[in-house]
């Protein structure tokens, strides 16, 4: 199992919709990340160089998304998952991206999305990688 950081509601702003008045105004989203990572060698040592610098990870999305333009909280949450993993190395990703007042009545409307590694590969290497690796469970089987 492995052991998660969580960066909790990171508040951004972006361009994030389709309709014409989300085209011409910038919009406010809130994150939230949970970065899949082995904790315990650091944990152990105490020493920052074992560990996933959380910091560097907030300011590659910082970077992608603040005065960004989406039409989708779905493409929002895949291009955040694939800086963290594609430029920080992260290995697997559950990403939360909530669009507040979206909907009347509500407090926000948002997606949760997991992605890995090799969700990010070209197509061949990717097939590849599902060859040799064995199926995952299915997402929450392991939580009990």
């Amino acid at each position: 199992m492995k052991d998660l950081i969580h960066i909790q509601n990171l508040r951004l702003r972006c361009y994030i919709g389709f309709a014409e008045h989300e085209l011409r105004e910038m919009q406010d989203v809130v994150i939230s990340m949970w970065l899949s990572t082995d904790l315990r060698p650091a944990g152990a040592s105490d020493d920052p160089a074992d560990l996933l610098n959380y910091r560097t990870v907030n300011k590659a999305v910082i970077r992608a998304v603040d005065g960004a333009r989406f039409n989708t909280v779905e493409a929002l949450a895949t291009a955040i998952a694939r800086v963290a993993i594609t430029e920080c190395g992260v290995e697997k990703i559950r990403v939360a991206v909530y669009k507040p007042g979206a909907l009347r009545f509500t407090d926000s409307v948002g997606v949760i999305i997991t992605r890995r590694r090799r969700d990010f590969l070209p197509k061949k290497a990717r097939r590849k990688a599902a060859k040799a690796a064995p199926e995952a469970p299915p997402e929450g089987a392991d939580e009990g």
